[in-house]
């Protein structure tokens, strides 16, 4: 019997998990807000909102009922936006049966408690669910991964075992999946690399040339490394897929929505114009603050998270915060 699945989010980087899934032969149930949404998804197989001129398998089913998605199921998947897990998984928690694998594939730190993605799972579900909590990171743009170009990604979890059963029903001819036991250096390099990301985009906004966007990147991954490593993380998962990976592609490719709220920040819009503007969530935005917080009460020293909180929260201007950045105090390289 095939493995069944429920996964909550229907935004691009859901509905692409959910279609991989369905197209593995796994019997996967999506979960979305609209009733239009679920009525195109099961009916028509598209989700032209989110995920333009995709065909979705027809054995994706799709529905706005949350007990529908995560009753009887082996694996239950989160996918949805940072800032909205808490509200949904509580909403979901009751209805959950058995002991399924918690998947958690959304990319943030909590406003107000700076919990990582996991954390806020095991307030919302029991921390009776550990063992069975997974992160999915990595780089990977959902409309690339849905057409079945080539990706790699990692699932992370503490033991190994859960990572390993999300391991086989995600592998297939054009998408591999490796498997790690740092749930939190996974997670946080999944979120921490968005907020770099935004620099990146304001660096080339800006038209600072390809030296500062090597530079940002490099320094960009310091910083990351600086946090991760003094929350517990294995310095090594930040050189993976989960970090270094998952940055560069960020920081880089014309889909990523910070680089593309960063790049119209740097070229002289109003940040919260272009966030507005926006018609998915940038993640980057929200963990930035969330980033600021963790830095300052860790004492962890993350310049480029400053100068891009200062840009999106305190109205620097990027040049200022560029400046700032030049004028630090000469060092030796380290992380």
């Amino acid at each position: 019997m095939s493995p069944r699945v429920g996964v909550l989010g229907g935004g691009s980087w859901g509905t692409a998990l959910a279609g991989v899934l369905a197209a593995n032969g796994n019997d996967v149930s999506i979960w979305v807000r609209r009733d239009e949404a679920a009525a195109e998804i099961a009916e028509r197989h598209t989700n032209e909102r989110y995920l333009p001129g995709v065909t979705l398998p027809e054995t994706l089913a799709a529905t706005t009922d949350l007990g529908e998605t995560v009753r009887g199921r082996e694996f239950v998947l989160s996918a949805c936006p940072s800032h909205a897990v808490r509200d949904v998984l509580g909403e979901a928690a009751p209805l959950i049966d058995g002991e399924p694998v918690i998947v958690s594939a959304s990319k943030g730190i909590e406003i107000g408690t700076d919990l990582r993605m996991t954390e806020v799972l095991r307030e919302t579900l029991g921390e009776e669910v550990a063992p069975r909590l997974v992160v999915l990171s990595g780089p990977s743009f959902a409309h690339e991964l849905i057409r079945g170009l080539p990706s790699a990604m990692v699932a992370a979890s503490s033991p190994e075992a859960a990572a390993l059963e999300v391991q086989g029903i995600f592998q297939n001819s054009f998408l591999r999946i490796y498997t790690r036991v740092d749930v939190v250096g996974t997670e946080l390099g999944g979120a921490l690399k968005n907020v770099i990301a935004l620099a990146a985009g304001i660096s080339d906004g800006l038209r600072l040339g390809s030296n500062a966007r090597a530079a940002l990147i490099t320094r960009g991954l310091a910083e990351m490394r600086r946090l991760a490593i003094h929350l517990g993380a294995d310095e090594n998962t930040l050189s993976g897929l989960a970090g270094l990976g998952d940055l560069v592609l960020t920081c880089t490719g014309d889909s990523s929505r910070n680089r593309t709220v960063g790049l119209a920040i740097g070229r002289g819009e109003d940040p919260q114009d272009v966030i507005e503007a926006m018609e998915q969530v940038v993640e980057g935005v929200r963990t930035a603050r969330a980033v600021q917080e963790m830095s300052e009460e860790l004492d962890v020293e993350m310049p480029i998270t400053q100068a891009v909180y200062s840009i999106l929260y305190e109205g620097m201007g990027p040049r200022d915060a560029l400046a700032n950045l030049m004028a630090r105090v000469p060092r030796r390289e380290r992380d």
